[in-house]
């Protein structure tokens, strides 16, 4: 395969971008996980065992309490239609091995699932081969251990679109991250039970939390709404 240009240029670049990084990292507003419940039930009609994973963005960094982040909205959609049986299973700083493991130590079975993850597989540096392999291994859990039977792959974010990131080290993770969300795609569609879900959200200020780098309560109920999309599509 052809070298693309950002990793042709990532070695002259290098100076720049670990000033940047190093930069990045220091002035960085530390959001905590959101409070509330992780697991619980609402809603009346079918039962529905629903499973949400991932990393800092799954777990609602960004909103102030649960009921804000992604777990809640989505909880709230569904619950419109079924008996929600819930469980959030994410944390700060997961890679997809990470979540891997996580998973792995779960006992019971789930109907659907919504997952959340990339960015820091982007920023471990993550070869596009070594995410679909542990892409593949992670939908392979999902629906094969836990049953999930609808399951909704969040894209990996658009790393450039960042307000907290500063060029050029904006357009190289972006790359990176547009490389792994292509290799996603392939991984989602080898899987009937998966539908990838990319977020194409407008250029507007209120729907980045303060910290530049993760979704605003409003960026969570746009996204909640089109994963409930994609559930009850499913």
């Amino acid at each position: 395969m052809p070298v693309a240009p950002d990793q042709l240029l990532r070695v002259p670049l290098l100076p720049v971008l670990a000033a940047q990084g190093l930069s990045v990292r220091r002035k960085a507003q530390l959001l905590p996980e959101p409070i509330g419940p992780r697991k619980g039930r609402e809603g009346r009609g079918p039962r529905l065992r629903l499973l949400i994973a991932g990393d800092s963005s799954a777990a609602g960094v960004g909103a102030g309490t649960q009921a804000q982040a992604l777990s809640g909205y989505l909880v709230a959609a569904l619950a419109k239609h079924y008996a929600v049986e819930w469980r959030l299973e994410a944390a700060t700083g997961y890679t997809t091995q990470d979540t891997i493991e996580r998973l792995q130590g779960l006992n019971g079975q789930f109907d659907m699932a919504v997952t959340a993850l990339g960015v820091n597989d982007v920023t471990c540096a993550t070869t596009r081969r070594r995410f679909v392999e542990r892409q593949t291994e992670l939908l392979q859990l999902l629906t094969d251990t836990l049953g999930v039977r609808r399951l909704v792959v969040t894209a990996v974010p658009q790393m450039h679109r960042f307000p907290a990131l500063p060029q050029p080290l904006a357009w190289v993770l972006g790359c990176q991250a547009a490389r792994l969300d292509r290799g996603l795609q392939q991984v989602a569609a080898n899987f009937p039970q998966a539908r990838h879900l990319a977020l194409d959200l407008p250029d507007d200020p209120t729907l980045a939390a303060p910290d530049g780098y993760h979704p605003s309560p409003k960026a969570y109920a746009i996204w909640a709404a089109e994963a409930a999309r994609l559930l009850r599509q499913a």
